[in-house]
């Protein structure tokens, strides 16, 4: 297998506020390859975002990361750690958007709504392209009928309020890929979207992908979502990596017991009417109170008193390409 062109190794994003520290990313490690898609999931306030915004170097104060590498192969085959840049440097900011781009989770609070959609798209392929106005403004008529958005000639003088959800995230992605990426993150790209227009970004972001060989960071919290798009998966909880693999044995021989539990708690188009859907006991911890041992024990239905609650799990690989933080994979423990 080539090189991956994107690493994270052991990266910690902490944000310090009066009332403690918030350890949003607490010890994340994976590798994304050109072509391939890695879904990242998990319940609201896993840390999915932040990974996401940690990798552009785009974490908002008081955060900030603390340790671990964000590597990234250039096109050159030079690795820079972005965890090295300044964040609001010059080699940073050629970086975010030029060689990463990012289809942020709203686009309303995205897009600007007292600019044209096309006067946006200039803005950011003049950021990274040495063109004229005239030149740029034909680079974005171009970028939206890519993604799809039917008379571009006309749409690229409309403002944001004037699309729909859809075409408001088709232009999302068309800003994303205005500095011609090789990485792309995209940050629950489906939300309150209707499932026909789920179903048409999804096949959008692959047919690029397929075009571009595009390598896609996909960040969403809908398992179907994953098991339609992902090769690979990582499963994240309270800033924790608590699984990862290839799709196929995430699905049908998922190892940590919070990734089973949210395959159960998928809609089953063959259960019988009336059924109650399966649920998750209790909620995430508060960012202030983090349970001690493994952080899933207070909600695990397997979890093993005086020892689950008391020290933090190892990660044990399965297989060659699966692992799992649990100790119930540690069996002399157990």
């Amino acid at each position: 297998m080539a090189d991956p062109i994107l690493s994270i190794r052991d990266l910690h994003t902490y944000f310090f506020a009066d009332e403690g520290v918030v350890r949003a990313v607490d010890g994340t490690s994976f590798d994304l390859y050109a072509g391939q898609t890695l879904g990242i999931v998990g319940e609201s306030g896993c840390g999915k975002s932040v990974t996401a915004r940690s990798i552009l170097r785009i974490v908002d104060r008081p955060g900030r990361i603390v340790s671990g590498e964000i590597l990234l192969r250039r096109a050159d085959g030079s690795v820079t750690d972005m965890v090295k840049l300044p964040a609001d440097g010059r080699e940073a900011r050629a970086i975010r958007g030029g060689e990463i781009g990012l289809v942020f989770q709203e686009p309303m609070s995205s897009l600007s709504a007292f600019h044209t959609i096309g006067n946006q798209l200039i803005e950011a392929v003049r950021l990274h392209a040495p063109l004229s106005k005239k030149q740029a403004r034909a680079r974005a008529i171009e970028l939206l009928a890519m993604v799809g958005i039917p008379r571009p000639e006309q749409r690229v003088d409309a403002y944001s309020f004037e699309l729909s959800g859809g075409l408001r995230q088709r232009v999302m992605v068309a800003l994303a890929l205005a500095g011609e990426p090789r990485v792309l993150i995209a940050d629950e790209p489906t939300t309150a979207l209707d499932v026909t227009t789920q179903a048409q970004i999804l096949e959008l972001i692959r047919s690029l992908q397929r075009d571009r060989d595009l390598a896609v960071i996909l960040i969403t919290h809908d398992m179907g979502v994953i098991a339609e798009m992902a090769d690979d998966v990582v499963v994240m909880y309270l800033g924790k990596e608590v699984e990862k693999g290839p799709v196929d044995a995430i699905f049908h021989a998922p190892l940590h017991p919070y990734t089973r539990a949210l395959l159960r708690s998928i809609p089953n188009v063959l259960a019988e009417p009336r059924e109650k859907l399966a649920t998750i006991a209790g909620s995430i911890p508060h960012p202030f109170a983090r349970p001690r041992g493994c952080p899933f024990h207070p909600r695990c239905t397997e979890a093993i008193q005086g020892l689950c609650d008391v020290a933090f799990p190892e990660t044990f690989d399965v297989g060659a390409q699966q692992a799992a933080a649990c100790h119930l994979l540690n069996k002399p423990a157990a």
